[in-house]
């Protein structure tokens, strides 16, 4: 009976990772960021998040830099899910594993755009970048930081919220559902072209 324990938990760690949508290849070369060096030289909370050896994309060139989102995640624990399958569509965002109530973070400095509930998303922020030509969207969320408001004013590295499973997550998997959308010319919060 003393195998009953730790075979329970392997076997939840399984579950978790599969209902997360995580895949680690290790001969994929995006993945292969243990061994890469840093570009810049910050630490990884500092860096922007894309998978270590990847380029930001073209379109995502006047993107200000991004610190992880979440308390305490370093940026080799990211794994791409940007185009991971989700009931038919594309991801479009990456998801963070955390305990619940970490902390999340402002990724840059910008101002809260929309604090919203949806079904699919739960309890959500949107921010946008300083210049309005990015929105970041922040999602299942436990509850929001104490006083937060639309049209706050935020500096990166503020807390904004707390990792939970608000919305269509899987109520034993809390995360931090993050992307990234550049906006129109429109400047909808709604609305945007998201960006890996």
């Amino acid at each position: 009976m003393r195998w009953l324990l730790p075979v329970a938990l392997l076997l939840w760690l399984a579950l978790v990772i599969v209902l997360a949508g995580v895949v680690f290849r290790p001969g994929d070369a995006a993945w292969r960021s243990a061994a890469a060096a840093r570009p810049d030289g910050r630490p990884p909370s500092e860096q922007r998040a894309t998978p270590r050896g990847r380029t930001p994309p073209r379109a995502a060139a006047d993107l200000p830099p991004l610190i992880v989102p979440v308390a305490g995640v370093d940026r080799e624990a990211l794994r791409d899910t940007f185009d991971a399958p989700r009931g038919g569509r594309r991801h479009e965002a990456i998801d963070i594993l955390a305990a619940r109530g970490t902390p999340v973070l402002a990724a840059t400095d910008g101002r809260i755009a929309r604090l919203y509930r949806s079904k699919p998303g739960g309890l959500t922020i949107y921010q946008f970048d300083d210049g309005e030509r990015w929105a970041l969207y922040y999602a299942h969320l436990e509850r929001y930081a104490g006083g937060l408001t639309e049209g706050e004013r935020v500096h990166r590295g503020e807390v904004i919220g707390y990792v939970g499973t608000s919305g269509n997550a899987p109520r034993d998997t809390p995360h931090l559902h993050f992307a990234v959308l550049r906006l129109g010319p429109e400047k909808n919060w709604w609305q945007g072209e998201a960006v890996n």
